[in-house]
């Protein structure tokens, strides 16, 4: 029988981590349970670093970006030794089970952990990248791409104005998905993508010809995994002869409030979390597809993502 559980935010932060903190604490209370935040994901299991979580404890901060349980990457958790404190940890602490909110990186981890010590783990698939296979969307993607779409709608305007070509790089080491969403809502150009080759003298060809057209300003989105915007614009000004400046997003992506639907979707998945522990369910994911709460088994939620990138580019160069 299930009596505490521990609930953890690993890898990269996204919008809406708290809103699910905050979610699977409240509910694992409503059923009775007893809840351990682990500050500073799997580091601080390896390190005990917890506290246990009441009501109050998450008071306040469904509006708040990143997570008041902080994360940080832990090549310890690697290695057998890592695993085998982290384990001696949850004994220690009497923690029957695990909520995992995090990326692939994390459910990977949870997964391996799993497999060892038979621990119940339930993931929370949050990610900026919307990287998880059999999700449509993770916790904070939505706000990741309204946090850049801002952004490129200022750059429009001085784009406009001052008749330049703007290359912006967003986030994205292996998934053009914020690049791709970003450049379709904004109207943008052109986007480079680490699952599309891209040939820098057919984007400079048609800069050219548009220049001639008298088209007068061009932006393209690039996903970092893809190339940097500095080499892109300084090739594309030598290229062209055309003046072009580079615009490096950055973290700004992960931070910021989340949106209504990070919330909202944090807060079902944080309930549904609570209620497969219960159940019995592990080495699995919540997610909602067509409306509906659904399980995924880690080892598959950890397998490359396919994305229908061909449609959503061939639209934004059909919209160009």
């Amino acid at each position: 029988m299930i009596k505490r559980i521990a609930v953890l935010t690993t890898g990269g932060d996204a919008p809406g981590m708290n809103a699910a903190i905050r979610a699977v604490v409240r509910c694992a209370i409503n059923n009775k349970l007893e809840v351990m935040g682990v500050f500073r994901g799997w580091w601080g299991l390896i390190n005990e670093e917890l506290k246990l979580l009441d009501h109050h404890s998450v008071s306040g901060i469904i509006n708040l970006g990143g997570t008041i349980l902080k994360t940080a990457r832990c090549p310890e958790f690697q290695t057998v030794e890592g695993q085998n404190r982290a384990y001696q940890t949850l004994k220690k602490n009497s923690i029957d089970g695990l909520v995992i909110i995090g990326g692939g990186g994390s459910f990977r981890a949870a997964h391996e952990f799993y497999k060892k010590y038979k621990v119940p783990c339930i993931g929370i698939p949050a990610s900026i990248d919307n990287d998880i296979n059999g999700i449509d969307v993770t916790i904070g993607s939505d706000t990741a791409i309204n946090t850049a779409l801002a952004a490129i709608d200022n750059i429009r305007d001085t784009a406009t104005s001052m008749e330049r070509i703007f290359v912006v790089e967003v986030m994205g080491r292996e998934s053009g998905y914020i690049a791709l969403q970003v450049a379709l809502a904004g109207g943008c150009e052109d986007a480079i993508i680490p699952e599309r080759r891209f040939d820098l003298e057919s984007i400079c060809h048609d800069i050219v010809e548009g220049n001639l057209r008298g088209k007068i300003s061009w932006i393209i989105v690039v996903a970092e995994g893809a190339g940097s915007a500095f080499d892109i614009a300084k090739k594309i000004t030598e290229m062209t002869g055309l003046e072009s400046r580079p615009v490096v997003l950055g973290h700004i992506q992960r931070g910021g409030r989340p949106s209504a639907f990070s919330r909202t979707q944090a807060a079902t998945l944080g309930e549904a979390a609570v209620e497969c522990l219960l159940q019995g369910e592990s080495d699995k994911a919540v997610t909602i597809k067509d409306g509906k709460i659904i399980l995924i088994d880690l080892e598959f939620a950890i397998t490359k993502k396919k994305l229908d990138v061909d449609s959503w580019y061939n639209l934004i160069r059909v919209l160009t």
